[in-house]
């Protein structure tokens, strides 16, 4: 599934609502790091048909961001029963990122 776009409009009814835990990028377009990751999240959005997997643009949306206290990007959470579970930040392969996911499941 391609991963979905949150916004402080929709993020408390994405996360809450889901059925399945939700694995969340925090990243801006000017960020080297993050561009870096962003062909690896969208891999692993289709690949892992257990976890939704989205974005959350921190340059757009700082109230959701300020929120999580994100402080550094690439930053990625996974919400679990609409609460966070684990949180972890860097650039990272593909395996690693998979198997830490998989880890909060």
């Amino acid at each position: 599934m391609p991963e979905l776009n949150l916004t402080a409009q929709n993020f408390d009814q994405t996360i809450l609502q889901s059925d399945k835990p939700i694995f969340v990028d925090f990243w801006a377009p000017w960020c080297g790091p993050c561009r870096m990751m962003g062909p690896i999240v969208e891999e692993l959005a289709l690949e892992m048909e257990n976890v939704l997997v989205a974005k959350v643009n921190v340059d757009e949306e700082t109230e959701v961001a300020q929120r999580f206290n994100i402080l550094s990007i690439p930053t990625f959470m996974v919400f679990k029963g609409g609460q966070p579970v684990d949180q972890f930040s860097g650039a990272m392969s593909k395996e690693v990122m998979k198997e830490r996911i998989e880890r909060s499941l």
